[in-house]
């Protein structure tokens, strides 16, 4: 090659086209993770389990809820018998272009003769459910409360961590079973006034999900607050927040319009990593059977269902 046609080439290259013309830090990251095949491949993996669960009823052939008992235990891919009328019935894919999908169980059926396919993506529903306003409800008061105990600071700020120090002593998986039993157990009572009632309400409504959103919501807040506080007090004594102040900026808004959106980008990267954790914790309360109201399907409750059949 001719040094005329080298030069050529290192001209229409597009990385040296842009050399030169700066890139924004945002260009940057997504530049970098382009190259990362794997991390390419986990968002597109975490995009199709999302919308698995946003069209649930898209995805799943039949009613999670329904009952078969004459095709029970059925293995994946085997047929059940038409005679049952099972897919004039139930099947969401009947007279459709994906009629062939009500003649078989993709998955499976459980002892009652549920399709286990269907119950599967409605679960991925709910776990996604659980993870994502687990991790709202923990963000919101982590937040509040690790704000307040930084930016007031002095006694104020020692007594609100000893009260986060010593939840942090206290065992948390307990705790949110003593509280799922109970709230499950003013269901059983029939609760129908005040706020317990009003709660109850929200929870059958929600299939158990409500209940299950408050226990641990309300509890995994600890770890928040402190990436709060600490957030908070790096930024309380910047250039900006002390000029805010000799303008007579109250505290309420240098909060608000300082204080926050400098805060709140690290804390959503941190309470979006915990999503996992929240959606095994709900699993593993549906599994032990203080999860959702059946029939509404969960991961963990549909591992106890099929946990006999492993075993035989």
């Amino acid at each position: 090659m001719t040094p005329e046609k080298q030069l050529e080439k290192i001209l229409n290259n597009e990385e040296n086209q842009q050399f030169g013309k700066g890139r924004s830090p945002g260009q940057d990251a997504l530049r970098e993770f382009r190259r990362n095949k794997i991390a390419v491949g986990g968002v597109i993996f975490i995009i199709l389990v999302v919308l698995a669960a946003i069209f649930a009823p898209v995805f799943s052939p039949y009613d999670f809820s329904q009952q078969n008992i004459h095709n029970n235990r059925a293995k994946s891919f085997e047929g059940y018998d038409i005679t049952t009328d099972y897919a004039e019935e139930n099947c969401h894919w009947y007279d459709t272009p994906l009629e062939w999908g009500c003649t078989i169980f993709f998955a499976g059926s459980d002892a009652l003769g549920r399709d286990l396919w269907s119950r599967m993506i409605y679960g991925t529903r709910v776990s996604l459910s659980v993870g994502l306003v687990a991790a709202s409800v923990s963000l919101v008061i982590g937040l509040i409360y690790g704000t307040i105990s930084g930016f007031a600071g002095g006694r104020t700020d020692m007594i609100m961590m000893r009260v986060v120090d010593f939840l942090y002593g206290v065992p948390i998986l307990p705790i949110i079973i003593m509280m799922t039993v109970y709230f499950k157990a003013m269901a059983r009572r029939g609760v129908s006034t005040g706020v317990m009632g009003v709660l109850i309400t929200l929870n059958r409504s929600t299939g158990g999900l409500f209940f299950i959103f408050i226990s641990i919501g309300a509890l995994f807040w600890l770890g928040m607050a402190r990436q709060a506080r600490g957030q908070v007090l790096s930024f309380k004594e910047k250039e900006f927040i002390e000029a805010a102040r000799a303008i007579g900026a109250k505290d309420g808004h240098i909060i608000r319009k300082h204080l926050l959106p400098n805060v709140i980008g690290p804390l959503l990267i941190i309470e979006s990593m915990a999503i996992p954790g929240y959606i095994f914790l709900e699993a593993t309360l549906s599994f032990i059977g203080l999860g959702v109201d059946p029939p509404t399907p969960s991961w963990g409750a549909m591992i106890n269902e099929g946990y006999p059949t492993i075993k035989s």
